[in-house]
């Protein structure tokens, strides 16, 4: 691990020095709009300092870093009216940048996503990338502390978020 690597596109964007839509900014790691998406909203989950791969970052950083990646997959459902989210994560093969990184895609039912030969998506214009941006970062506010997960049939339900039908 390095705090930075020079030439590392995802350290540029955690110094400030590349543009990013960013979704979480946390101590230990940040999340963004992929710039080029599966679909509208597919984020990437990076941890603040330079971890090539999975096996390279600390155990004790694998909790907190994947408590990151299990909010913004709620986030999906709940920011943008996702039906659901696909979470994945390649190390070396296929992995376009050698920086850990975690997408979170949101998911509609017969939406496309077959394999892995999926078609990207683009953002019409910078604000619709900005506004998908503060939709899932209002969308990770700080969770209340229940302690409690809720139980299968207990009546919870995720809603699509304001002003969005499902499938939205």
């Amino acid at each position: 691990m390095t705090e930075s690597v020079k030439g590392c596109v995802f350290c540029e964007i955690a110094r400030g020095e590349r543009p990013a839509h960013i979704v979480l900014d946390a101590p230990d790691a940040f999340a963004f709009l992929d710039a080029r998406p599966l679909f509208k909203g597919h984020t990437l989950l990076v941890p603040r300092d330079h971890y090539a791969t999975l096996s390279d970052l600390p155990v004790e950083l694998v909790g907190p870093f994947f408590e990151h990646a299990r909010r913004l997959s709620g986030a999906m459902e709940s920011g943008l009216g996702a039906a659901g989210s696909f979470v994945a994560m390649n190390n070396r093969i296929s992995q376009s940048v050698p920086h850990l990184h975690v997408h979170v895609v949101p998911r509609e039912r017969k939406d496309g996503l077959r394999g892995f030969f999926w078609p990207r998506h683009k953002y019409h214009s910078d604000e619709e990338a900005a506004d998908y941006a503060a939709r899932l970062s209002a969308a990770l506010a700080p969770e209340p502390e229940s302690g409690q997960a809720p139980e299968c049939g207990s009546g919870h339900t995720s809603a699509p978020g304001p002003g969005l039908a499902p499938g939205a």
